[in-house]
C-alpha cells in the first residue's frame, strides 16, 4: 500500500504541474515490478513530452557558444540540499525533504528564458536539475569544450550554492549581460552574474580548477568501464 500511495502522489503531482504549465502528456509508463538483484527501484512514473518550435533557427543548446561571454543564473538559490545528489553521493546520506516547487515561479522563469531565446539575447541555456548549479555548468562545458571562470555572488555556504537543487533555475550565457539583467529587474525574476566563459578549465573561486577534458573523460568513460567491470 505505501508503494502504491507513492505512485498516486507522483501522478497527482504530475497532473498539477501539467495543468499549471499547460503541458500536454502524450504518453507515459508506470512499471510496477522493476527491481535489480532483488532490490526494488524507486516508484517513478515516466512521461513523454513533445515540443514544437515555430522557428528552428532560434533553437537553443546547452553548449557554451563562445569564449568571453557572461554566465548568468536565472532563479533564486537558497542552497536546498534535502534529498540532493550531493547529500547522497558526497555525504552518504538520503534524508530531508526535496526542494519545494513553486509552479507559478516555474512558469514565470521559463517564459522569461524563452523570451530571451526568441529575441536572440541568449547564446546558450541549460536548466538546473539533479546535482545543482555546478553540475549544470559542467555539462555546458563538456558539451562545448569551453571552460569558465566562476564565483558565487552569495552569502550561502559554497556547497549549498553550487550543489543545492533549488527549483525554477536556468543558466544563461550571452555576449552582453546588461539587457538581460534589466529585463529580469522589470520582470521581477531573480538574476545573478556568475562569471564568464573561456579557457579550458572550469574554475570556481577558491577551488582547484578542473580541466574540461578531464570532466569529459570521466563523464564519457564511466559507463563503458562499469559495463566492462573495471570501475
Amino acid at each position: 500500500p505505501e508503494i502504491m500511495a507513492q505512485f498516486v502522489g507522483c501522478v497527482r503531482g504530475i497532473g498539477e504541474a501539467c495543468r499549471a504549465l499547460s503541458f500536454p502528456v502524450v504518453s507515459g509508463n508506470v512499471s510496477l515490478y522493476n527491481e535489480t538483484n532483488g532490490r526494488a527501484i524507486l516508484p517513478t512514473p515516466t512521461i513523454g513530452g513533445v515540443g514544437v518550435l515555430d522557428e528552428f533557427t532560434k533553437s537553443m543548446t546547452l553548449a557554451f557558444a563562445h569564449e568571453g561571454e557572461a554566465v548568468m543564473l536565472i532563479g533564486e538559490t537558497r542552497g536546498w540540499l534535502g534529498q540532493s545528489i550531493y547529500l547522497r553521493d558526497i555525504c552518504g546520506r538520503e534524508e530531508g525533504v526535496p526542494p519545494p516547487v513553486d509552479l507559478a515561479a516555474e512558469l514565470r522563469h521559463a517564459e522569461f528564458v524563452r523570451g530571451l531565446i526568441r529575441d536572440g539575447l541568449a547564446s546558450a541555456v541549460h536548466d538546473v536539475s539533479d546535482g545543482g548549479l555546478l553540475v549544470a555548468l559542467a555539462e555546458m562545458a563538456i558539451a562545448s569544450g569551453i571552460g569558465a571562470v566562476l564565483e558565487a555572488p552569495s552569502g550561502l555556504p559554497a556547497h549549498g550554492f553550487w550543489f543545492g537543487e533549488d527549483q525554477a533555475r536556468y543558466v544563461v550565457t550571452a555576449r552582453n549581460s546588461e539587457p538581460i539583467a534589466e529585463r529580469a529587474k522589470v520582470a521581477g525574476v531573480p538574476f545573478a552574474r556568475l562569471g564568464a566563459t573561456g579557457g579550458r578549465v572550469l574554475a570556481v573561486a577558491g577551488e582547484r580548477p578542473v580541466p574540461v577534458d578531464e570532466l569529459k573523460a570521466r563523464f564519457e568513460n564511466w559507463l563503458p568501464a562499469y559495463m566492462a567491470g573495471t570501475t
